[in-house]
C-alpha cells in the first residue's frame, strides 16, 4: 500500500503572534539571508498578503517579490512589515 503525502503549508501552523514571533526568531538565528526572507513570505501569507500590503503600503507585488525564496529586501520593507505583524528586531551579543 503507498502512504498518501500532503501538502504541508507551515503558514497554517502560525496561528497568532506568539508562532509568528517563534518563526521569524528561529529563521533569524539560521543567519542565512535567502531563508530569512522565505520565512517572512510565509508569515506574509499566514497574516494574508492583501491585508498586510493595506497595512505597510507596500503592494502585494512588492511583499511577494521580497520576501521569495530569492528575494532581497530592503531593511525598510523588513522593518515595516516585522512592525505591521507586532514583532521587532533586537540586538544581541553572542
Amino acid at each position: 500500500m503507498k502512504e498518501q503525502i500532503f501538502d504541508y503549508d507551515p503558514a497554517a501552523a502560525l496561528d497568532g503572534p506568539e508562532a509568528i514571533a517563534i518563526f521569524i526568531s528561529d529563521a533569524f538565528e539560521t543567519g542565512d539571508a535567502e531563508y530569512i526572507a522565505k520565512a517572512m513570505g510565509v508569515v506574509a501569507r499566514a497574516k494574508g498578503m492583501t491585508e498586510l500590503a493595506r497595512e505597510t503600503g507596500l503592494s502585494r507585488e512588492q511583499l511577494y517579490r521580497s520576501f521569495s525564496s530569492k528575494g532581497n529586501p530592503t531593511l525598510k520593507t523588513m522593518l515595516t512589515v516585522m512592525r505591521a505583524l507586532g514583532v521587532d528586531m533586537t540586538a544581541r551579543m553572542h
